[in-house]
C-alpha cells in the first residue's frame, strides 16, 4: 500500500503523540526483481543437490531446502521472521525423524502378514485380473525392459510423497499459521495412527512376496523412471531410504494416505472445476504405488480410511476443546482505582443528657 500523502501523515502525528508499533520494513521498489532472482538461486542449487546427492526424501534434508525456499520467496522480510519458521517446523522435524526411525523397528523379527493381504486383493480384482493380484496383473502388461514414459511419471509421482505435505504445510505457515496448526494436528495423528498399525500388524509389499515365493514375479520400479534422462544419481537417497526403512510396513499405504488427506484439507478452499485434478492425485499415487509393487490395493483402502478416521476424530477432539474453554467461567475482574473499598462508619457518639 502506498505512503500517505505528506499532509495526512501531518495529522496523524498531531493528533496522536503516541508512536506508532513497529513493523517489518516494507518492501522494496524491486522486491519483485529480487525474489526472481532469489528463486532462481534456490532453483539452480536445488538441482545441482539433486543431481549431486539425490532427492530431498529425508525429513530433515527436505525442511531445509523448503525453509531456503521461503526464505528466497520472502527474501524482503526481515531475518527474525525466518528464524520464527524454524522454531516452529523444528519439532515437527524431529517428530518425523523419530517416526522414520521407528518405523524400521516394527517387526520386531516377526514373520510379516502377506497371504491375507493376497486373498483381499484377489478376491476384490480376480474376476477382472485373471485371479492375480492387480500388481502382478499392472507388470505383465506395462513393464518393459526398457524404461517408459509412464515409469517417469510414477517415479515423480512417488517422489512427490516425501515433499508434497511438507511443502502444503510450508505454505499454510506464511499465509495462516491457525490452519497450519490444524494442518499438523491432523497430519501427526495421521502418522501415529499408522505407526502404531505397523507395530501390532506388520505386512509385507508384494515385491517382498515375491521375493518369499507368494507371489510371481514382482519388480520394485518406483525409481527406474530417472533413468530415461541419465539421472542415475537421482534417487541415491530415496533407494538408500528404501534399504533401511522397514521392508514390512505396509498397512496401511501412507503415501496414498498423505496424497488424499493433503487433497481433503485443501479442496474445500477450491473451485469445484479443479476438484477432479486435485483428486487425480491420489489416483495417480495409488497406480504408482500397486504398479511398482510397494503396496496392494487393500493397504490404499485402508490408507484412505485411516484418512476419514483422522479428519473425524481431530475434529470432534477440536470441538470438544472449543466448547470446554467456551464453559469456563471468566474471570472476575479486579477493583480498579476508581472503585475504592467502602469506607467505615465512625462509631455512635452517645448524645449529652
Amino acid at each position: 500500500m502506498p505512503d500517505p500523502p505528506l499532509t495526512l501523515t501531518a495529522m496523524a502525528v498531531v493528533t496522536d503523540p503516541q508512536p506508532p508499533a513497529p513493523t517489518d520494513p516494507p518492501a522494496s521498489s524491486d522486491g519483485g526483481r529480487r525474489r526472481v532472482v532469489a528463486m532462481t538461486v534456490w532453483g539452480v542449487a536445488f538441482v545441482a543437490g539433486w543431481l549431486a546427492i539425490g532427492l530431498p526424501t529425508d525429513p530433515a534434508y527436505a525442511f531445509l531446502w523448503i525453509w531456503a525456499a521461503t526464505i528466497a520467496w520472502n527474501s524482503t522480510r526481515p531475518w527474525r521472521s525466518h528464524l520464527r519458521f524454524a522454531r516452529d517446523w523444528v519439532p515437527v522435524v524431529l517428530l518425523l525423524a523419530v517416526y522414520n526411525l521407528s518405523r524400521g523397528f516394527a517387526d520386531n523379527g516377526a514373520t510379516p502378514h502377506a497371504y491375507e493381504l493376497i486373498v483381499a486383493d484377489r478376491f476384490m480384482f480376480g474376476w477382472a485380473t485373471g485371479g492375480e493380484v492387480p500388481t502382478v496383473w499392472l507388470q505383465e502388461h506395462l513393464y518393459r525392459p526398457a524404461v517408459q514414459w509412464w515409469d517417469v511419471l510414477a517415479s515423480w509421482v512417488y517422489f512427490s510423497h516425501f515433499v508434497v505435505a511438507l511443502a502444503a504445510a510450508a505454505v499454510l505457515w506464511l499465509r495462516d499459521r491457525g490452519r497450519w496448526a490444524a494442518f499438523m494436528r491432523r497430519w501427526g495423528f495421521l502418522c501415529a495412527t499408522g505407526l502404531v498399525t505397523y507395530f501390532l500388524y506388520p505386512a509385507a509389499p508384494p515385491w517382498w512376496a515375491a521375493q518369499n515365493g507368494l507371489l510371481e514375479e514382482v519388480a520394485r520400479i518406483s525409481t527406474r523412471g530417472w533413468k530415461a534422462f541419465g539421472m542415475h544419481g537421482a534417487g541415491n537417497l530415496l533407494n538408500a531410504g528404501q534399504i533401511a526403512s522397514n521392508p514390512v510396513a505396509a498397512m496401511p499405504s501412507l503415501h496414498t494416505a498423505f496424497a488424499l488427506f493433503v487433497v481433503l484439507f485443501f479442496i474445500r478452499q477450491t473451485r469445484r472445476r479443479w476438484w477432479p485434478l486435485l483428486l487425480a492425485y491420489p489416483l495417480a499415487m495409488t497406480f504408482t504405488l500397486v504398479y511398482c509393487g510397494e503396496h496392494y490395493v487393500i493397504d490404499v483402502l485402508v490408507g484412505w480410511a485411516y484418512v476419514g478416521m483422522t479428519f473425524l476424530v481431530v475434529g470432534l477432539a477440536e470441538r470438544w476443546w472449543a466448547a470446554r474453554r467456551a464453559r469456563r467461567p471468566a474471570p472476575e475482574p479486579d477493583a480498579g482505582p476508581s472503585d475504592p473499598p467502602a469506607a467505615a462508619e465512625p462509631p455512635a457518639v452517645p448524645a449529652a443528657r
